[in-house]
């Protein structure tokens, strides 16, 4: 009798002990770390966020992915768009259709090319052009005039420019471990707070999704917490991934360094990395784009570095864009907000500047609002 009763005691105190393990075990989480919503990719607490299995979202299940707009589609609305936003070509183009143009009518052409942020350079060129094919013309016909006034436009915004995406899979880092996977085409975005960055490199994961391309973004930005999370949104509509930093503050480029390690394990296309657009100073802002560019770059160069500007800021954009390009060799613009301005000269402006060519065009605060620019379109829109 007493040794059943010590075999039930054993019993019940194991039954006790497995009851509490089980349960200390469930407050920790079910899900095992490794396997969990958000899996460490790195000693910096940076995380990778997949589509479905943000914080509280893993018991809603699966959601419907999103498929994004095609380009041609894009194109062809935002040409349309731009086209009933108004533009200079159609102020210059009325302007220059009365005949026998007076000075007034020469200093009225002026002022609205410079209103439109074309600047004193390039205004003066323009002027000296009409004005000699005005001469050899000697009509009032609008539609001589119409392609006179095209051909100059189409010239200054220059279509010779190669506007493409270099999404080629670069090389590897001499120091790059080929058993880590392939380098996935790496792009940069930089810019100001306000321009829209972290948007726009939203953005363009659709873009090039509506390409069949696979993308992993990293939210190299920690300085700001909401930019994280906005970028976790945009992945999650079309199903890519999202690396981050779990705490505020932590080292941009240990972000940026586990984005492009994590594109080249899972073998994705392109890894897009968003970045802060403030510091405390703009020398610590260039001096850490710098560091991000070069951390990146021990996996696999870096293709592309795409400065997002906001087309409303005018000639201060052109400032920007000059200490951008000097920090970190910025390779292509993209220009949001165009739906705000009739102006549209600062395309002119930043490509004669820099010699970098705008690359991508933002027209209205849609999903699929973003498109690859087409100088042909753009000044046919302009031109009304």
């Amino acid at each position: 009798m007493q040794t059943a009763l010590i075999v039930l005691a054993v019993v019940v105190v194991l039954a006790l002990v497995g009851g509490l393990w089980f349960y200390a075990g469930h407050r920790k989480g079910e899900v095992p770390p490794e396997v969990g919503p958000h899996r460490p990719t790195s000693a910096d607490d940076v995380l990778l966020t997949s589509p479905g299995e943000r914080e509280g979202e893993a018991a809603a299940g699966t959601a419907t992915l999103e498929r994004p707009e095609s380009i041609p589609g894009r194109m062809q609305r935002l040409r349309a768009r731009l086209a009933g936003s108004g533009g200079f070509g159609r102020a210059v183009l009325s302007v220059m259709s009365r005949g026998d143009l007076t000075e007034a009518d020469w200093e009225e052409i002026e002022d609205t090319l410079l209103a439109s942020d074309l600047g004193l350079d390039v205004t003066t060129e323009l002027m000296d052009n009409l004005r000699t094919q005005a001469k050899v013309l000697d009509t009032t016909d609008p539609g001589a005039i119409r392609g006179v006034l095209r051909e100059q436009l189409l010239s200054l915004v220059d279509p010779t420019m190669d506007r493409s995406l270099n999404l080629e899979r670069p090389v590897p880092a001499g120091s790059w471990n080929a058993a880590d996977g392939t380098p996935a085409a790496a792009v940069l975005m930089v810019g100001v707070n306000g321009t829209g960055k972290t948007t726009t490199c939203g953005k363009l994961a659709r873009v090039l999704v509506a390409e069949d391309k696979t993308v992993v973004m990293g939210a190299a930005d920690t300085f700001r917490a909401a930019a994280a999370e906005q970028l976790g949104t945009w992945g999650e509509r079309v199903g890519v991934d999202v690396v981050r930093s779990v705490r505020e503050g932590a080292d941009p480029a240990s972000v940026a360094y586990d984005a492009a390690r994590e594109a080249a394990r899972t073998g994705v296309d392109v890894v897009l990395v968003d970045t802060a657009g403030r510091l405390q100073n703009k020398a610590g802002l260039m001096d850490e784009l710098g560091k991000i560019k070069r951390v990146m770059e021990k996996v696999a160069p870096v293709g592309e570095i795409l400065l997002v500007l906001d087309a409303t800021t005018g000639q201060n954009g052109m400032r920007q864009a000059q200490v951008f390009s000097e920090a970190v060799g910025v390779t292509g613009i993209v220009l949001t907000k165009m739906d705000g301005t009739a102006k549209g000269g600062i395309v002119v402006t930043v490509q004669r500047e820099l010699g970098v060519p705008v690359k991508l065009v933002g027209l209205g605060e849609g999903a699929d609002d973003l498109a690859p620019f087409d100088p042909e379109g753009f000044v046919d829109a302009l031109l009304g």
